[in-house]
């Protein structure tokens, strides 16, 4: 048994002890490496948001581009069809020769026109909203629709198509172009039937409206010849012309692809594109043809017939200021467009 004097000073000797925890040296070495470790965390987060950032912006960059080209070279493509392969086109709107759109002169020298970055074209130079920004090219295209019906009858005394389909989506004041082996006309639409098919090109109403019903080829608008008759198997379709440029986006010191037709004005067709250059490449009219050594800027060519292909250059810019400087990243692309309708020339 153990006296009660040796189990007390036990107890004290114990109550004596150090009791065991963590000391301020520790817990700053702790909060030290806690630091660390979250600064680290912290900036790998920042790290992978800047880098979806930047792959979410160039990812963007690279779809305006592949649609900026494919709507563009679309069209340059198709200028200057006619659906029948005839060059002879006429044209009886009234004052065809003073509107940019329904100018169509010397068919193969208005299908396609290109504008140097001072020239003056259908959309004005400006700082505002879908303006033209200048030191930018511009190009202007014409060319019938690829969705045609076909003409059954045609009676130019009545000013009257009979089509193939009362389902033609042809409208009151649409303007048309009508085409066979032998010549095409331009015109406005005066009466558009769904129920009996009929197409009527009248004078007298309209806006522009036609100078006459007579679409011969050349374009007379006095009506003292023998009216022209479409043959059966000719082809209707919608007229379309428009004006390719760059214009002042709605975002503060940004650019766009901007596109301009003969039924409503500037719609903006790809975003964050800051510039638009061109060169054309020229074929004599020798035969066999042969094609210049080199492309020339839209001043230089004295003869839009003799454009076979177009070279387009186009820089597009980021949404955001993604590069190491804090700035936006810009792509320049260039691409080559063969006309389809001028690759074999007389």
């Amino acid at each position: 048994m153990i006296p009660a004097r040796s189990r007390f000073q036990r107890k004290r000797s114990s109550a004596r002890e150090p009791i065991a925890g963590v000391g301020l040296i520790e817990l700053m070495i702790a909060l030290a490496l806690g630091l660390i470790i979250t600064g680290a965390v912290f900036a790998l987060l920042l790290s992978s948001r800047q880098n979806l950032r930047a792959t979410e912006n160039l990812a963007r960059l690279h779809d305006d581009a592949r649609i900026s080209f494919e709507l563009l070279a679309r069209e340059i493509r198709e200028a200057g069809a006619t659906l029948c392969g005839t060059p002879n086109i006429s044209n009886v709107l009234n004052n065809a020769n003073t509107v940019w759109w329904s100018n169509t002169g010397n068919w193969n020298d208005e299908a396609i026109r290109g504008y140097s970055g001072t020239a003056v074209g259908p959309i004005e130079f400006g700082s505002g909203g879908a303006k033209r920004v200048n030191g930018t090219d511009a190009i202007a295209l014409k060319r019938a629709s690829d969705r045609a019906v076909t003409i059954i009858s045609h009676n130019p005394v009545s000013a009257q198509f009979k089509v193939n389909s009362t389902q033609h989506g042809i409208q009151d004041g649409d303007i048309l172009m009508a085409c066979d082996e032998q010549s095409g006309a331009v015109f406005q639409v005066t009466n558009a039937s769904s129920t009996n098919a009929t197409i009527i090109h009248n004078t007298g109403t309209g806006t522009p409206g036609n100078c006459s019903k007579d679409l011969g080829y050349p374009t007379q608008c006095s009506g003292n010849r023998k009216e022209r008759t479409f043959a059966p198997g000719g082809l209707l379709a919608t007229y379309q012309a428009s004006f390719w440029y760059i214009g002042n986006s709605p975002m503060a010191g940004r650019r766009s692809l901007y596109r301009a037709d003969n039924t409503r004005g500037p719609i903006e067709m790809a975003r964050n594109v800051s510039d638009l250059q061109a060169e054309y490449l020229l074929s004599n009219r020798a035969i066999p043809p042969t094609l210049a050594d080199s492309y020339v800027r839209a001043d230089q060519v004295s003869r839009w017939a003799d454009v076979v292909a177009v070279r387009v250059t186009l820089t597009h810019q980021t949404d955001e200021n993604i590069s190491t400087e804090n700035q936006t990243i810009t792509r320049t692309s260039s691409y080559l467009i063969s006309l389809r309708n001028r690759e074999f020339l007389p």
